[in-house]
């Protein structure tokens, strides 16, 4: 059952469930809860709290100039805080990613170890694989009701269509979303930011920390997945089967990729 959580004034759903290691685990753009308990590991050791980020999932948008990568760290950070977790494991999908890689750098206190699971930012702000999100966000913001078809006429998808299929359903996707042109504001906003932290940054983490990558994939690239292991000291790269070629495989090795981490952890 969701519950919900106020700041400056925005509620914002989150997941509360088990006991044990208390265990950070973020969406990404575009997601909510369900999608981070589609690969969480049954694990009765962990705690796993996840916050449905502003304008996503069952919490309200706020100021739309707040929107980016930054305001939803500090929303984790504040949840952690009102719920009493101290250092946590912390981690995300792709955005959720982001936002653990940023907590890392700015609030290393709260990371006791880091997981960074299909990242599509490195350190640099809106990368070249976060276009296809820009894409979509800007037809949303700018051509509703023909957003849809637009996009499906574009190039951009067509790249997608031809090499990762599994990117193209996603963001065809976001078309249904409710105040199409609220949330193509979000898109645009996120996929323009970045997590806010430097090369030399990363390489000072010093936790504990697991990525996770796969090919197949042009938004979420393994080579930045193996850029991330390299530069972090501690980490260690698990490469597991992309969805678009087998999701019950992906789903599978990303919960083993996990539960191992997890369960050496607690």
């Amino acid at each position: 059952m969701k519950r919900t959580f106020s700041r400056d004034g925005v509620d914002l759903a989150y997941r509360d469930v088990g006991a044990g290691l208390s265990v950070i685990f973020q969406h990404g753009l575009g997601g909510d809860e369900a999608q981070v308990a589609d690969v969480f590991p049954d694990l009765p050791v962990t705690r796993r709290v996840t916050l449905e980020c502003r304008g996503q999932g069952g919490s309200g948008y706020g100021p739309v100039e707040q929107l980016s990568i930054a305001t939803f760290a500090e929303d984790v950070d504040a949840l952690a805080d009102d719920l009493g977790l101290g250092p946590a494991v912390v981690g995300g999908i792709s955005m959720g990613a982001a936002l653990a890689l940023r907590l890392a750098v700015h609030r290393p206190a709260r990371v006791r170890a880091l997981v960074l699971a299909r990242p599509a930012w490195v350190s640099q702000a809106a990368p070249a694989n976060m276009r296809p999100y820009a894409v979509v966000g800007d037809l949303l913001t700018r051509h509703s009701p023909d957003a849809r078809r637009l996009f499906d006429d574009s190039a951009v998808a067509a790249e997608l269509a031809r090499l990762a299929p599994d990117n193209l359903a996603s963001l065809q996707g976001f078309f249904n979303r409710p105040d199409p042109v609220l949330f193509g504001r979000l898109l645009s906003a996120i996929a323009g930011d970045g997590p806010g932290v430097s090369e030399a940054d990363i390489r000072a983490i010093a936790v504990p920390t697991l990525v996770i990558g796969h090919d197949h994939d042009l938004v979420h690239r393994l080579d930045d997945a193996q850029t991330l292991a390299g530069l972090i000291p501690s980490a260690r790269l698990c490469t597991i089967t992309a969805k678009s070629q087998d999701r019950a495989a992906y789903r599978r090795e990303f919960r083993a990729c996990l539960s191992e981490f997890l369960e050496a952890l607690a």
